[in-house]
């Protein structure tokens, strides 16, 4: 059952007395990296998600606007029925529970993949960049994202030091390599936990509200390096190869696919890079510790692709010499049930 904390009252409360609502059930769907939680709310009339964004923590503007352009843009987001900005909370269509992280299998990988591709490719190609009012993905912002890196996982969670010359050539290649692509809509967090299977218009798209303009590659290397699922690598290519092609077909990019290889790489190591220092944060600040389970493969996509480019034969040594024996004595925790929910 719920635990009736303020919270909760207050959002029964909204829920009954203001929506009118008659609530059958009312239990937890999900948690995720942030303050929000979701709850499935049934009633004689249809079944919700109730968001639960706390507003002295959360700001809900970002989500129902972004929700509104990806909708504009044909992606199938949740549609919002009531908000309640005050408080805090906003009543969504429900998706169901099954993300594609939890139904993905041999035989059906190819045909869910297409389905997320046509879904990426729908964001990319109708959000007009100049005129969806999305912040840019910038310098600032690549840099800042990879300090989380530096800060929670190598300082604070492995107690080690990176060598100056060797950080700050990996931050000049990273950030020099995304601002030099061609840039569109990104999602930002485009992988399995966040793209839903559905019985129509599958996939359904959600915690989009970061989204910003930035590396035409983000979203793509996001889905195919997934934090929480690895394909082999050859398979990884073929399909980076075939979105490429289709995003040359639109001249949506105009660049060899040496050069998209390329982005699409560094691109991921700098995602990658990112993921990893923000699992150490949930563990360390937020008592979230099962998402250091997800850090040896993310961490094994950071050692493959620095091993490849010579460019960063300093950094993947200290990589070897440093950070993948101190991390292999970390243990391995059961992951609690609410961060792996979706909705």
């Amino acid at each position: 059952m719920m635990s009736t904390d303020l919270r909760t009252i207050a959002m029964r409360d909204w829920l009954e007395n203001d929506l009118l609502l008659t609530i059958d059930s009312c239990e937890p769907a999900s948690s995720d990296a942030s303050f929000r939680r979701y709850f499935r709310v049934k009633s004689p009339e249809a079944q919700f998600i109730v968001m639960d964004a706390p507003p002295d923590k959360e700001n809900l503007e970002p989500f129902i606007r972004i929700a509104q352009l990806l909708q504009h843009s044909q992606v199938n987001v949740p549609t919002i029925f009531q908000q309640n900005l005050a408080d805090g909370f906003l009543l969504l269509e429900d998706f169901g529970s099954r993300c594609f992280l939890d139904q993905l299998n041999a035989n059906n990988a190819e045909t869910l993949y297409q389905s997320a591709f046509d879904s990426l490719f729908k964001l990319q190609i109708h959000t007009d960049v100049k005129s969806c009012g999305l912040p840019s993905y910038n310098e600032a912002l690549l840099l800042r994202e990879l300090t989380i890196f530096d800060e929670w996982f190598l300082n604070q969670l492995l107690d080690i030091q990176i060598p100056a010359s060797i950080w700050e050539t990996l931050r000049t290649l990273l950030v020099s390599s995304a601002l030099e692509q061609s840039v569109s809509c990104v999602h930002r967090d485009y992988h399995s936990r966040n793209l839903m299977v559905l019985h129509s218009n599958s996939p359904g798209v959600i915690d989009f509200q970061d989204a910003v303009v930035g590396p035409i590659t983000y979203d793509l290397v996001s889905l195919l390096r997934d934090c929480y699922i690895a394909w082999p690598m050859q398979q990884v290519e073929q399909w980076m190869d075939r979105y490429y092609q289709r995003l040359l077909r639109a001249n949506l990019i105009n660049c060899c696919k040496i050069q998209f290889q390329r982005w699409f790489d560094l691109m991921g190591l700098q995602r990658h890079l990112k993921a990893i220092g923000i699992f150490s944060r949930l563990h360390l600040r937020d008592d979230k510790s099962s998402y250091l389970n997800d850090i040896p493969r993310t961490l094994n996509y950071v050692a493959t692709v620095s091993a490849a480019y010579p460019e960063f034969a300093d950094f993947n040594n200290f990589l070897q010499d440093h950070v993948l024996t101190a991390h292999s004595i970390l243990p391995v925790l059961p992951r609690n049930e609410d961060e792996s929910q979706q909705f």
